[in-house]
């Protein structure tokens, strides 16, 4: 798959793509558990060089590429926490062949970090340099502006310098979506589909309720977004097929997640197969406290 932000399944009904109604019934889907940590972090084998390099989502970009091969590298293109992070990185992180892009979890010697808006606290104190949950390989020839990413199905085993947080994930079967499927298909076919312009006005929107935690109002939404109400009935229809996915949802993690002193689940799960990749998270939950948090890592 390209190397893009991944959207949340009922998001992407808006514009009238009914392949992810078929993303939900697929049986061979890959599941990985979505961890809260931040910045992102990409590390491996620069294809161009040759070279380990450490780097944040920025060594993709197309233009401003900063690629860091050296700790002089780090301070050249970072500052503040976000190059101490990664001089850190770039002498724990194991070296292996490809290129991986994971979250950073913090920095060893306890056994609580609260990285972004989770607080995650493990049974015991880790006694490595640094914490990171890896989630994506990528396979590059030329160069990182041209990668590909896919989830990460292979075992990064931990070194006496950097935890590894992969916990294994998967899909129970407990309900069927098959129906719940067709009845969003049909009713598809009463609904005018946002065009590309309409599309960002309606996200933010959307976007607006959650942040304030307001209940979805689909007659308010479409008279403010100024789009079908019956997209808006899709959308709510599709979101609580995700949800329901999302409870099928299991993760062998033994981290305990608090948000505010509060234990809650953890963010959610990303999920591949044949029809895409999208994330299954309770949006309800977590996109409002990122909202409220609002952080922000420097690239």
């Amino acid at each position: 798959m390209q190397n893009k932000h991944i959207e949340h399944p009922e998001d992407f009904i808006l514009t009238g793509d009914l392949s992810v109604l078929d993303w939900f019934c697929e049986d061979d889907s890959y599941v990985s558990l979505k961890i809260d940590g931040a910045p992102a972090i990409v590390w491996g084998i620069n294809p161009a060089t040759n070279q380990f390099f450490v780097g944040t989502k920025s060594v993709f970009n197309k233009k401003l590429i900063k690629i860091n091969e050296t700790h002089d590298d780090i301070d050249q293109n970072h500052s503040g926490n976000v190059a101490n992070i990664l001089h850190h990185c770039f002498d724990y992180l194991p070296r292996i062949n490809g290129i991986i892009q994971g979250d950073f979890i913090g920095f060893g010697g306890s056994d609580t970090f609260q990285p972004n808006t989770i607080t995650y606290k493990f049974p015991e104190t880790i006694t490595q340099n640094i914490i990171i949950a890896p989630h994506t390989f990528y396979t590059a020839e030329h160069d990182l502006r041209d990668a590909i990413a896919q989830p990460l199905k292979f075992t990064i085993t931990d070194t006496m310098y950097c935890k590894i947080v992969h916990p294994d994930a998967w899909i129970l079967d407990d309900i069927d979506l098959h129906k719940s499927a067709r009845f969003a298909r049909q009713m598809s076919t009463l609904v005018e589909f946002a065009t590309p312009k309409q599309l960002p006005l309606i996200k933010k929107v959307l976007n607006t309720y959650f942040k304030i935690g307001a209940e979805i109002d689909e007659d308010e939404i479409a008279y403010i977004a100024q789009c079908d109400v019956n997209l808006i009935r899709l959308w709510k229809l599709v979101r609580s097929i995700k949800q329901d996915m999302l409870y099928m949802c299991q993760n062998d993690s033994d981290m305990q997640c608090e948000i505010n002193d509060e234990e809650v689940d953890h963010e959610g799960y990303v999920c591949t197969n044949q029809f895409g990749t999208y994330k299954l998270v309770d949006r309800e939950v977590f996109s409002r406290q990122n909202f409220i948090n609002d952080k922000v890592w420097a690239p």
